[in-house]
Parts: C-alpha cells; sequence; structure tokens
C-alpha cells in the first residue's frame, strides 16, 4: 500500500448520537446368533454362518489440496511509525482531524480514501466508518482508543477493497456497542460490533477487546485475517466470523461467545467458507460449536484451547438431549462441537485441547490427524467424521467420550492414540449416528451400508478403554501393522472385538482383554496367528496375564486395566506347532506402557491353560464358542452408534 504523507488540516466537530441509519448496507443390547451350525477348529466349535462381507481393499484416498494462504505486505505490517494520512484525536464527543480523507457525518467520522488513519482517544456514542473507493486500502491504527456506540457498530467498514486494524505496540484498545442497533428497514446487518462489508485484517502487537452485546464481535463479508496482536472478544452471540475465510496466523486471541466462537458462512463455493488456523494462542469458550468452518477447517500450528456447550460435563443423558447449549441458537443445525466441519477438518500441528459437550472433532465429510498434540473430552464422540477418518500422526488422548473414534471408513496409519469411551472405542458405522436418537440438534447421519465401510490398522498405537466393544466394526477389519490395545468391556453383553465379515491380521501386534460373552477373534482369512484364550472366571482389574512358549519365550506380558474373562492376542511371535502356557497373576519387573512389559523379569503367577498353534486362529481356555469370527459370541451387526 502506498502511504500518503501527513497534510495538515484540522477539524473539530462536536458529535450527535451515533443512531443514524447506515446508507448502504446490506444482508445474511444387542443380542447374540443363535447357534445353527457346530463345527472344528482347532478342537473347538466354528462359527455359525453370518452375512457375508468380504473384506476389501483400502479405498483410495481422496486428494485434498492443502489450503495455502497467502499474504499481502499490508497484512503482516506492524511498522507504526510510518506517515499517516490524518490523525484522529478523539475526546468524548469532540473529535480534531489533522490531515485529509476524513469528515464527519452527525453521528459519523467517516474515512472516503485510502491511507493510514490514525487514531487517539475516547469516543462516546460515535462511530468509525469507512466508505471508500472500490480499490482503496484503508488502515486504521489504534492508538490507545476507546469507541462505544449503544446503536450501531463502533467500527464499520461499509466500503473498501481492504481494511487493515492496526493495534500499535504497548496499547490497550476497546470497542463496545450496544443492544439496541438502530437499522434500516429490511435490513439485519451490520450486526457486530466490528464490522466490515469487505476484506479485513487485524494486525499490530497491542492490545484490543471487543464487548459485543448486539450479537458478534468480529464479522467480515468476505475475508478476515488475524496475523498479530492480543485480542479479547466477548460476544452475546458469534465471537469471530469471515464470511469467505477466516485466517489466523499469530496473536494470543481469547473469545467468549454465546453463539459459535469462531465461524465461516459461504458453502456455496467451493473454495470459499474456510479457517485456516497457522499458529499463535487461541482460547475459545463458545455456547456452541468452538471454531466451525462452512467448508474446511486446517489447523497447522497454534495452541488452541477450546470449551463448547459447557464442556464433556454438560452433557445431556439420552433422555435429555437437547437440553446443553447456551440457547442462542436457532438453528436445528446448531451444535456444541470443539471443531467442526462442514466438509473436511485436517490437523497438521499445534497443541490442540479440547472439551466439548458434543463431539470434539467432527466433520460432516472427512477428517484427517497428521500430527499434534491433541487432548479431547467430549461428551458425545471424541472423533467423528461422517465418510473418512485417517490418523497418519500426532499424539491423540482422547479422556472422555460416549465413542471414541467414529466414521464410516476408518484408518490408522501412524501416531499414537489413547482413548477411554463409556460405550464403543473405534466404531466404523454403517447404520444411523445414534447421537441424533432423542433428537439432538446438530447431528449427522451415516449412509446405509455399501460394502465399503471399513476399518484399516496400518501402523501407530492404539490403546483403548471402552465400556462397550473396544472395537465395533459393522464391517470388516484389516491389520496390516501397528499395535492395538483393548481394556474392555466387562459385561457380556459388548466384546472387545466386534465385526462383520473378515478380521484380516497380517502384521502388527493386537491384545484385547474383557469379557467372555461376546469375544471375537480374528478371522481364518488372516496370514498372522491369532489366539483367543477364555478363562472359567472372570479376572481383577491389574491381574497380570502371561503367555509363555515351552522354552520360556514370552509373546505378551500384559497388565489389563479392567476385569477381564477373555483375552485375545494376534503377534508374529506366535508360531505355528508350538506350544504356549498362559499365566495369570505373578508380577513384572520390566518397562510397562500401556499395560504392555518388555525385558525385565517376570514372576509368574497360576497356570490356566496351555495350547498348540495348529491353525491360524486357536481357542483356549474354558472356549463354549461356535459364533460369528472364531468367539463365543457376535451378533449381527447393529447400525454403528446406535444407542439402545
Amino acid at each position: 500500500m502506498k502511504r500518503i504523507g501527513l497534510v495538515l488540516f484540522t477539524l473539530v466537530f462536536v458529535l450527535a448520537a451515533c443512531s443514524v441509519p447506515n446508507a448502504g448496507a446490506g444482508g445474511a443390547p444387542s443380542t447374540p446368533l443363535p447357534v445353527d451350525e457346530v463345527g472344528e477348529v482347532n478342537g473347538a466349535p466354528s462359527s455359525v454362518a453370518q452375512p457375508t462381507v468380504e473384506a476389501t481393499d483400502p479405498l483410495p484416498e481422496a486428494t485434498l489440496e492443502p489450503i495455502d494462504v497467502a499474504y499481502d505486505e499490508e497484512d503482516l505490517q506492524t511498522d507504526t511509525e510510518g506517515p499517516v494520512t490524518a490523525t484522529i484525536e478523539m475526546d468524548g464527543d469532540t473529535v480534531t482531524v489533522e490531515g485529509l480523507g476524513v469528515t464527519v457525518d452527525v453521528s459519523r467520522v467517516v474515512i472516503s480514501a485510502a491511507g493510514t488513519y490514525s487514531l487517539h482517544g475516547v469516543l462516546n456514542e460515535g462511530r468509525i466508518v469507512v466508505d471508500a473507493a472500490d480499490e482503496d486500502e484503508v488502515v486504521l491504527l489504534l492508538n490507545g482508543v476507546e469507541i462505544t456506540c449503544s446503536t450501531g457498530a463502533p467500527i464499520y467498514v461499509l466500503n473498501a477493497e481492504k481494511t487493515i486494524i492496526t493495534l500499535a505496540s504497548g496499547t490497550e484498545n476497546t470497542v463496545t456497542d450496544g443492544d439496541g442497533f438502530v437499522l434500516e428497514e429490511g435490513s439485519d446487518e451490520p450486526n457486530a460490533a466490528i464490522f466490515s462489508h469487505d476484506d479485513l485484517t487485524i494486525n499490530g502487537d497491542g492490545a484490543l477487546t471487543v464487548n459485543a452485546h448486539y450479537h458478534a464481535g468480529i464479522v467480515s463479508k468476505d475475508d478476515l485475517k488475524i496475523t498479530g496482536g492480543m485480542l479479547t472478544v466477548n460476544a452475546l452471540n458469534d465471537g469471530i466470523k469471515g464470511r469467505d475465510s477466516l485466517v489466523i496466523k499469530d496473536g494470543a486471541i481469547v473469545v467468549n461467545a454465546e453463539g459459535d466462537g469462531l465461524e465461516t458462512s459461504n458453502d456455496e463455493e467451493a473454495e470459499e467458507g474456510t479457517i485456516v488456523i497457522e499458529g499463535g494462542t487461541l482460547t475459545v469458550v463458545a455456547g456452541l460449536d468452538g471454531i466451525q468452518a462452512a467448508t474446511r477447517l486446517q489447523v497447522d500450528g497454534g495452541t488452541l484451547t477450546i470449551t463448547s456447550g459447557g464442556g464433556s460435563a454438560n452433557a445431556s443423558d439420552r433422555a435429555g438431549w437437547g437440553t446443553w447449549g447456551s440457547g442462542v441458537g436457532d438453528d436445528a443445525a446448531d451444535s456444541a462441537k470443539g471443531l467442526k466441519a462442514g466438509a473436511d477438518l485436517t490437523i497438521t500441528n499445534g497443541i490442540l485441547t479440547v472439551d466439548a459437550s458434543d463431539d470434539a472433532l467432527h466433520s460432516n465429510g472427512s477428517l484427517t490427524v497428521a500430527g499434534g498434540q491433541i487432548r479431547l473430552a467430549s461428551g458425545d464422540d471424541g472423533i467423528h467424521a461422517d465418510a473418512t477418518l485417517t490418523i497418519d500422526g500426532g499424539a491423540l488422548e482422547i479422556t472422555k467420550s460416549y465413542e471414541g473414534i467414529e466414521s464410516a471408513v476408518i484408518t490408522i496409519n501412524d501416531g499414537t492414540v489413547r482413548l477411554v469411551a463409556s460405550d464403543d472405542g473405534i466404531n466404523v458405522s454403517g447404520g444411523s449416528d445414534g447421537s441424533a436418537l432423542a433428537g439432538r440438534p446438530g447431528q449427522n447421519t451415516f449412509a446405509a451400508f455399501s460394502g465399503t465401510d471399513h476399518l484399516y490398522v496400518n501402523g501407530g498405537t492404539v490403546t483403548v478403554d471402552a465400556g462397550g466393544d473396544g472395537i465395533d466394526a459393522n464391517s470388516p477389519i484389516d491389520m496390516t501393522g501397528g499395535t492395538v490395545i483393548i481394556n474392555g468391556p466387562t459385561d457380556n453383553a459388548n466384546g472387545p472385538i466386534d465385526y462383520m465379515g473378515e478380521f484380516r491380521v497380517t502384521g502388527g501386534f493386537l491384545v484385547a482383554a474383557g469379557s467372555a460373552g461376546m469375544a471375537q477373534a480374528p478371522s481364518a482369512s488372516s496370514t498372522q496367528n491369532s489366539v483367543l484364550v477364555v478363562f472359567p472366571t472372570s479376572l481383577p482389574a491389574g491381574t497380570l496375564v502371561h503367555i509363555a512358549s515351552d522354552d520360556g519365550d514370552a509373546v505378551l506380558t500384559f497388565l489389563p486395566t479392567k476385569a477381564y474373562q477373555s483375552v485375545v492376542l494376534s503377534s508374529p511371535d506366535l508360531v505355528q506347532g508350538a506350544t504356549y502356557t498362559v499365566y495369570t497373576g505373578g508380577s513384572a519387573t520390566g518397562t510397562a506402557v500401556d499395560g504392555l512389559t518388555t525385558g525385565g523379569t517376570t514372576t509368574t503367577g497360576t497356570p490356566s491353560t496351555e495350547f498348540t498353534v495348529t491353525s491360524v486362529t486357536t481357542f483356549a481356555g474354558s472356549y463354549r464358542g461356535g459364533f460369528p469370527g472364531g468367539g463365543p459370541g457376535a451378533r449381527p451387526g447393529r447400525p454403528g452408534g446406535q444407542r439402545p
């Protein structure tokens, strides 16, 4: 932007009230299957017939190019020492202007030309209005201002190519509106304390507090960028909103909003409605969604702390779903999710802490976690995607959820995942999202099972603590690598592993300890050996289970965190023809990670049973099975996520 030198030209005006309308403003328990057929597998009954659902090759991953944000030099400008077009000194209801491009029209201080305008002082019941040419770029340099207007937007960009609000270093600035905006007949705009019809950028090193008593805090009807500054927004409804895009590059931002914290709204154009967070520190407390992108939401860095709908402690029970949230939303699509995207949610880096009454991470389409440190607590799903969910990296912890991870297609390639779920840990769903069964707003439904629903585990480490099924896949499962550890459930109406069709294990390490009534083992189509051990009675949590070969080599030393009566093990160390002994109790001195102990010495407890691997799937102990998948119990796949 060309800076215009200072021209000394002094105007002194006494302002009237700020209530004059603005010309040109426009608007927008499942049951087990009966035992029909009983055969012999390794001396144990085989499974009954079930719906044929073949394991399939992985689906081709959709290619979404990362959102590339372009910045103009002015977007990143923090220099407040350069020449200015005009200096605006405010003293209550009096304004003194030195320079050009500024007039006062009744209740409005009007900036009508490109340039840099330095604002100082207090303006009571007044407004700063930018009404320049379509090609003009206007910089509002806030040098310690306090602007209030009870009947309209204190800062209103009526027209410009772009407006940049720069917060001068070391200054504190405040913009406050009232609850009684006076608008032109038929118009619902402006509806924010800072409102822009065109591109808006906020930068600098100073501080800005926005108190929005009418509706939203900061709104741009085009693109909104925040590249610096210390920004606090307190809003009756939405906090910060860009219609076409919202970008946060840097800054320390705090949003307290009774509606959505951050939002974009343009879902009619494929390339619009995006949110990109590249850095900075962001703290959001929202009555509805913490961050909601109409199309795509991309987190590439920064430190984010998000609380939505009162947090996970505010999750309603089934009978009361719909009673959560702030009550400011009037749309059936309103929800209280942590991060929500209409098409795609991608996290590549950053530190995220989310406490949500609804889903912590949610996408109506695809969702990818490729990096970052992520800690989630949810009153519903920890992570939900309607179509595909991919974990390619990062450290992900779900401390509280109804269902931990849910999607129609789930692929885990890398990363570390630890999750706690009161119901299913990992849910591959082919039915309706049961969260919506009691009418909770903002939920979405899966398409009916199409044969493409699938769980793929190719790498990474996944640890599940589940009250329901550890894995509930109304679909096939393929495991080629990685480590999966499952604790739970403890009731016999659920199982550590529940799947339809095939569970093919060709690599990796799997251990699942839980109840026995519905336990399943990997299927005979696997190439890696597995064993399902069923004990005569349930063993207390913390009871060591140790499996060792005749020559003393341990294949499993595991300390389950919940009571258990069955253990499923699939390991490359299980060798055809070898005989193994299962011990319970005792102790181990090695290094324990998520209950798995390596190294050190093991004091074996009581021998429980022994088995010889003569088939890819072996059944041992008090096994009485004869159900799908080679386990004591399985059931017809109920719609994923469907709640009783």
